[in-house]
C-alpha cells in the first residue's frame, strides 16, 4: 500500500479546499442531464466488467429520465453483485456500548441536549453479557458503537473490544469486531489497529458542507474536516479496511452519491484502496428529535432503490451494507440490488441483548428499528431466496484484506474463496444455532452449493469436502 504522507493530510485539512468540490458535483450533474440510452449502456458496461465508474459517468446514471433504463440499471446491479460477490449475505449485529455524547448533531436522540435520553455506558462486564447474549445466537461478527464522548475514550473502546474477543459461550465466540465510533488521532488508530478491529467505520453524514454546518451545530463533530480526512488517517495508521456512508435525508441524495464516489476515488489515489464497505442509511424516528419529522430532503422508498444500485454499479467491488433501520418489506425488495452485508436480532438500547427488552424503548435508542426479526428467522427466508448466510471471518485472518481483498474481487476470484468459506461456517451455523425449520431450509440450500462447487472448483472440491465432513463431527473454524 502506497501510504501518503503526513504533511499533505494535514494540510489537506487546513487549508479552505478539500476533495468535496461542490461546484464541479453541481456542474457535473447539470451537464450530464438527459443522457442518451447508448451512453448509459456503455456505462453499465464498465460496472459489469468491475470497474469504478468516474464522476460524470455517475452524473449521468443520476439523471436517468426513462422507467424501462432504470430496469436496466437495477438489473445489472443485481448482475454486478453476482460477478464479485456470488448469492452470499454476511450477517452481523450492532452493540451499542455508550450513549453519552458531547455533539448536537440536531438528527440523533444521543445529542448532548436530548434530557429525554436515558444515559448509560457499559460496564465492561456488562459488555460480556452482552457478548454472550450475541454469540448464543450464532453471531459470528458485531459492529461496536460509541457515542463521542470522554467516557468513550480510546482505552474504554479497546478494552470492551478485547472483552469481546474474550468471551465465548458454548460452542460462540465473535471473530471479527468492527469499530463505529467517533474520528480519531493517528495514534489513538493504532491502538485499534493493535486490538484487532475489522473494518473502522465513520460516516460522513453529509459531504454539503453548509448542510454538515447546520445540523452539526456545536461539539467535536463540528469539525468538517476532521471528519472528512479521519479514514485517511486510519490508512496511515494501518488499518487496513474502512466504511464510508451518508445518512439519506439531510441534503439532496443526487449530491450525496457524488461525494462518497469523490471520497471513494481519494482514498483510491492516496492509498491504492477505497472503502471496503459503503453504508447508506435513511433517517429514522427518533426520541425528541423533531429535525426529522421535518425534514426537506427525505428519500422515498423508489429513490432509495436507485441510490442502493448506483452505488453497486459506480463501485462494483466494494461491500454494501443494509440494516434494520428499514422495514423488512423494503429489505426484501433492494436486496437483489447488491446487498452484501445485513444485520439480524437487532437491538440498539444500550444493554437491550442481556435484559429483558422486548420492545423498543426510544429513550434508549438512537433511532427506531424497522425490522427487529431474529437471526434464526432472516437466515431461513434468505435461503428460501437462494442466498447462502455467511458467518466466515476467514479473509481478514488470512490477510486477504485491503488492497489485496480489492484486487481479488476486482478479478472475480475472492467470490469462490468465500463460497467455500460461505458454506463451512453455514454448515457450523445450521447444526449449532438453527431451528429445525431453519436447518432443513439451509440443508436444502447447501446441496445445490455442494453441487455448483463441485461442478465449478474440481481441483478444490476433495480438499473442501474434507472440511465439510470434518466440520459435520464436530470441528469449528475450518477454512480457506
Amino acid at each position: 500500500m502506497v501510504l501518503t504522507d503526513q504533511s499533505k493530510i494535514q494540510v489537506n485539512r487546513l487549508n479552505k479546499e478539500d476533495f468535496i468540490d461542490e461546484g464541479k458535483i453541481e456542474e457535473l450533474l447539470e451537464a450530464n442531464k438527459h443522457p442518451e440510452k447508448k451512453r448509459i449502456r456503455e456505462i453499465i458496461q464498465k460496472s459489469l466488467s468491475i470497474q469504478r465508474l468516474e464522476p460524470d459517468e455517475l452524473a449521468a446514471l443520476i439523471n436517468i429520465e426513462d422507467k424501462e433504463v432504470w430496469e436496466e440499471v437495477f438489473q445489472s446491479a443485481g448482475e454486478v453483485k453476482r460477478r464479485v460477490y456470488d448469492k452470499r449475505i454476511v450477517t452481523f449485529a450492532p452493540l451499542y456500548l455508550s450513549n453519552f455524547c458531547v455533539n448536537s448533531c440536531v438528527y440523533c436522540a444521543f445529542r448532548r441536549e436530548n434530557k429525554r435520553v436515558k444515559r448509560r455506558r457499559l460496564s465492561l462486564e456488562e459488555v460480556r453479557k452482552e457478548t454472550e447474549a450475541l454469540v448464543s445466537l450464532g453471531h459470528k461478527r458485531l459492529i461496536v458503537v460509541y457515542g463521542e464522548h470522554p467516557l468513550s475514550n480510546i482505552d474504554y473502546i479497546t478494552q470492551s473490544i478485547k472483552v469481546v474477543y474474550q468471551t465465548k459461550k458454548g460452542k460462540g465466540e465473535i471473530r471479527r469486531v468492527n469499530v463505529n465510533c467517533a474520528p480519531l488521532s493517528i495514534e489513538e488508530l493504532r491502538m485499534l489497529k493493535e486490538v484487532g478491529i475489522g473494518t473502522y467505520q465513520v460516516f460522513q453524514e453529509t459531504y454539503s458542507h453548509k448542510t454538515y454546518q447546520e445540523v452539526h451545530p456545536a461539539g467535536r463533530k463540528a469539525d468538517y474536516r476532521w471528519r472528512l480526512y479521519s479514514l485517511h488517517r486510519a490508512f496511515e495508521a494501518g488499518i487496513d479496511d474502512v466504511g464510508i456512508g451518508v445518512l439519506f435525508g439531510l441534503y439532496d441524495w443526487r449530491f450525496e452519491l457524488m461525494g462518497l464516489l469523490y471520497h471513494t476515488i481519494d482514498l483510491e489515489k492516496h492509498f491504492g484502496v477505497g472503502p471496503h464497505t459503503i453504508s447508506f442509511p435513511r433517517l429514522e424516528p427518533a426520541e425528541n428529535t423533531p429535525f426529522v419529522q421535518n425534514a426537506r430532503y427525505r428519500v422515498s422508498d423508489e429513490d432509495f432503490k436507485k441510490i442502493i444500485a448506483l452505488i453497486r454499479l459506480s463501485v462494483p467491488y466494494t461491500g454494501m451494507i443494509l440494516t434494520a433501520r428499514e422495514p423488512a418489506y423494503i429489505r426484501r425488495q433492494v436486496l437483489p440490488l447488491g446487498i452484501t452485508q445485513t444485520d439480524a436480532s437487532t437491538r440498539i438500547g444500550i444493554g437491550a441483548y442481556s435484559e429483558d427488552y422486548r420492545k423498543q424503548e426510544a429513550e434508549r435508542q438512537q433511532f427506531l428499528l424497522g425490522d427487529t426479526r431474529s437471526l434464526d428467522e432472516l437466515v431461513r427466508e434468505l435461503a428460501q431466496k437462494g442466498y447462502i448466510v455467511s458467518f466466515c471471518t476467514a479473509g481478514y485472518r488470512c490477510g486477504r484484506t485491503g488492497r489485496y481483498i480489492m484486487d481479488l474481487l476486482q478479478q472475480g476470484k475472492e467470490r469462490w474463496f468465500c463460497k467455500m468459506n460461505a458454506v463451512l461456517t453455514f454448515r457450523e451455523w445450521l447444526d449449532d444455532f438453527a431451528s429445525s425449520e431453519t436447518k432443513a431450509q439451509g440443508e436444502e440450500l447447501i446441496r445445490k452449493e455442494l453441487k455448483e462447487l463441485k461442478e465449478q472448483l474440481p481441483h478444490f472440491f476433495s480438499q473442501f469436502m474434507n472440511y465439510y465432513k470434518r466440520i459435520k463431527d464436530g470441528e469449528r473454524d475450518l477454512y480457506f
